[in-house]
């Protein structure tokens, strides 16, 4: 006789339903970690302050700037900062970062491998902005693949539902835009919220293997120019940072995750303002100050 054949038949069904639940459950990964979708609290308040106190308040009120602020507690807890945090802005070069994140998901799938040209260009493409680095790995990645992945991959890093997100719809060269974002019509983009997110899901582990984490992050150390968020971190406690900025014309904006003795935080700041890189300069200034004083 089997070991289980004196059950009554009631209760044998039910150790195995809760056996292949126990099965199924365990084959199934957690959902990510992932980042609120409103401010509240301590960081709202220190981004409200700080724009206040730089007379931003009309900036933003007018849709000029929009702001993003994370704080990364040493326990894993977060604060978010929003001002127009859901609102789409021309990004110019920022969204490079969707590339380097296209190219990173393709080397963890086996579509290409990394060679040392490929390696030069992706971190010319961050640090220096390099536009025909940009512009050849949109080639490699493959620009409706890279849409496609923004859209529809995992971390919906474009999401309509949510106001928009990283979109790259042109090469970075004299050409005409292939596909431009179905809510602004912008051709390179971004929310404050998704720039944001995609430092925060970087640094979890969740966009890619953790080489290919260390690829990104590694493209993203050592910025190459030293405007904007980086000028105004000039001579502040930073012991490292990640960071992606974009120009064009009127249009200014910046990406940073700080590293510093007073605690990590990241900033995302877009504005459509012929002053919009000095805004930029003083508000990481700004921020920077009023961060490492929170406490911890």
């Amino acid at each position: 006789m089997g070991a289980l054949t004196w059950l009554p038949r009631c209760a044998l069904i039910c150790l195995l339903a809760w056996a292949l639940f126990a099965v199924s459950t365990a084959a199934v990964p957690p959902p990510p970690a992932d980042l609120a979708r409103e401010g509240a609290g301590p960081v709202q308040d220190v981004l409200d302050a700080t724009v206040a106190d730089l007379g931003l308040q009309r900036a933003v009120a007018d849709g000029r700037l929009g702001i993003a602020l994370v704080r990364l507690g040493d326990d894993g807890s977060l604060g978010l900062g929003l001002a127009n945090g859901h609102r789409m802005y021309y990004a110019a070069s920022l969204p490079k970062i969707a590339i380097l994140y296209g190219a990173a998901v393709s080397l963890d799938q086996g579509r290409f491998e990394l060679d040392p040209y490929l390696h030069d260009d992706l971190v010319a493409m961050i640090r220096r902005s390099c536009n025909p680095c940009a512009t050849r790995v949109l080639g490699l990645v493959g620009r409706d693949w890279l849409l496609d992945l923004l859209e529809n991959g995992r971390y919906k890093l474009y999401d309509e539902a949510l106001g928009g997100g990283l979109w790259v719809g042109k090469a970075y060269a004299k050409e005409a835009a292939y596909r431009r974002d179905p809510l602004a019509g912008v051709s390179h983009g971004a929310t404050p919220w998704q720039a944001a997110r995609f430092y925060y899901l970087l640094i979890q582990g969740e966009l890619a293997s953790p080489e290919r984490t260390d690829l990104m992050l590694e493209a993203l150390s050592e910025p190459a120019i030293p405007h904007k968020f980086v000028k105004g971190l000039h001579g502040k406690g930073v012991k490292r940072l990640y960071r992606k900025s974009g120009t064009w014309r009127r249009y200014h904006a910046d990406s940073v995750l700080v590293e510093a003795e007073g605690g990590s935080y990241i900033l995302v700041g877009l504005a459509n303002d012929a002053r919009g890189g000095e805004w930029l300069e003083r508000l990481s200034a700004a921020v920077y100050d009023r961060m490492v004083a929170l406490p911890r």
